[in-house]
Parts: C-alpha cells; structure tokens; sequence
C-alpha cells in the first residue's frame, strides 16, 4: 500500500507541472513572428491523376504560387521568409501543394512519384514552418537517398506547427484540425500509385497527427518517432490496419517528458499518455540509434538506415520486438 500515496504524489507534481506549462507558457506563442501576407493559392482540387503530365502542371502551378508569395513577403520587408521561398521556388522542386497564408502550407515531392514503389510520407512535429523549411528538405533528401531509385518522400507541412514549447505542443487541438488533410493526402497517392507501399513517418508532435488520421488510413506502415505519446493508450487503440512501429533516440530529451494525460479544469486534456516505445504500448519497437531529437533522419545514421528499411518493407536492424 505503499506505493499508491507514493503515485498520486507522483502524479500530483506531473499535473502541476504540466498546468504550470499550460498556462504560464503563452507568451512563447506570442513569440512567434507576425504573419507574413501570402496570395491565395490556385485551386488545384484533389491529387488524383497519376499521369506525368499532371503531376508537372501541379508542380509548375505551386512554383509560380511560391514566387508570388515570395513577391508579397519581399514587400513586407521579411527578408527571411524571402530566402526560403527563393530557394523553395528553384528549378527541380516539385511541389503538390504551396499556401503561404498563415504561417504556410506546402507538400513537397523529393523523388520521381510517377514511378515510385516506395513512398514515404514525413509528419514533421513542432517548430517547423516556411522559415525552417530547410529542415525538412534535408531530412526528406537525406531519406530519398537512402531509398534510392523506386523511392520518393513527400515532406508533409500540411498544418501550422505549433511552437516547440508551447500549450498548443501539449494539446491535440492542431492535430485534429491537421488529421483529415493528412488523410486526404494519403488517399490521394494510394490513388496515384495503388501499388506502391506507403509508409507515415511521425516525427514527435507529428506523430499525434499521425494518430488521428489512422482509422481506415490506407498507409501500410505508421511509424512514431521522438514521439511523446499519441493519445491512445495502445497501438490497438489506433483502429489501423497499418503496421504500427515506435523508436526513439538514446540522446532524446523528449525520453523525460511525463508520460501522462490530465484533464485541466475549462482548459483541455494535457499531455499524450502512454510511452510508444514502451511494452505496454504494443507497437514494434525498431532500433534508433544514440541521437538527439532532431537526428533521426541525419545521413549514416542508425536511425535513418532503419527508416528506410521499414519503408522499403524489410524488417530493421536490432528490431527488440
């Protein structure tokens, strides 16, 4: 009987910390710079067409969209938000989608999706936006490589993010509002390339994104990374037909983050609940490697290699379960 004072105390100091978060952690959302005007994008309607030709007009389409906003950032003096859009707006980039209203949207091809058998789909989690884009392109580049020919990764940045140490970090109130538009996009590749394998790859915050799209999600592997919980208690509470995998860096910090769920009082429900990398949680836990938080797409990397061994279908190395 010991044990139980000694878990509610336990459980007391979690939710005062994660109320302490919650509510006197706003001002890092005001932090975040103003947003920048944008055009509104062309209607493109949804990705059905797997003929080259479509795909080239959707890409030329989002380019000229990419240069209009970065016209209209020019004009409002954020030389940053230019740079980025320049070097999104580059020959080659190929670009299913571009919004730039509202912090932005974008989904990015890396790799030749007309012919791919292999197709990876990256959920990035918070604190990425337009002006970090770069991040992302270097992880999805970095895992094309290592597919190599018959892969393509779609660098997903299909919601606003929310800021690294934030409320909205710990809430699922911008992961509902992104799961359906995840979902229309898978869709929409299985509709392109009925037969290829298609894999969600959750970074963190993303991986509660992830959660929510995967009843009925036509993807073939969900695979939660840096992940701080999903908001299910298990992978079967995920309703997904999908093979679901879980790994997490040695280095991570996101390991010390309270692994719990609290319902504040006129606030919302804190926190995402169980670990997914523990045995409790049933997902198969793959081997990712000693990095940080931000490493698990670095080139030569352990995690990175095992990654592209879920997509491409192979078991990965060191798998413990």
């Amino acid at each position: 009987m010991a044990d139980r004072p000694r878990r509610r105390r336990t459980r007391r100091a979690l939710l005062a910390a994660l109320v302490t978060f919650a509510v006197a952690v706003p001002v890092s959302g005001a932090a975040r710079p103003a947003a920048v005007p944008a055009p509104a994008p062309t209607a493109l309607g949804q990705l059905r067409d797997a003929a080259p030709g479509a795909l080239e007009k959707r890409y030329a389409v989002s380019r000229q969209g990419i240069r209009a906003a970065g016209r209209m950032a020019a004009g409002h003096g954020d030389l940053k938000r230019v740079a980025s859009l320049r070097a999104m707006a580059a020959p080659g980039r190929q670009f299913l989608s571009f919004d730039g209203r509202d912090g932005g949207r974008s989904v990015e091809v890396v790799g030749e999706l007309s012919s791919a058998r292999r197709i990876a789909v990256l959920v990035p989690g918070a604190g990425v936006g337009l002006d970090a884009y770069w991040r992302l392109r270097r992880d999805a580049t970095a895992l094309q490589g290592e597919l190599g020919e018959g892969g393509a990764v779609v660098a997903w940045l299909g919601y606003r993010t929310p800021a690294t140490v934030s409320p909205a970090a710990l809430t699922s109130g911008r992961a509902d509002g992104a799961a359906p538009g995840l979902r229309t996009l898978v869709d929409g590749l299985r509709a392109v390339r009925p037969a290829a394998r298609i894999s969600l790859l959750c970074h963190s915050y993303g991986s509660v994104i992830c959660a929510r799209s995967a009843p009925g999600t036509s993807a073939d592997a969900l695979v939660l990374y840096g992940s701080p919980g999903v908001g299910s208690d298990d992978a079967a509470a995920l309703r997904t037909g999908a093979r679901v995998w879980a790994g997490r860096g040695g280095g991570d910090w996101i390991a010390r983050v309270p692994h719990v769920r609290v319902r504040v009082p006129f606030v919302a429900t804190v926190g995402f609940g169980t670990d997914p990398v523990a045995e409790e949680f049933g997902a198969e836990v793959f081997d990712a490697g000693d990095g940080g938080h931000s490493d698990y797409l670095l080139r030569g990397s352990r995690s990175l290699t095992n990654l592209a061994r879920i997509v491409a279908g192979a078991e990965p190395l060191g798998a413990s379960r």
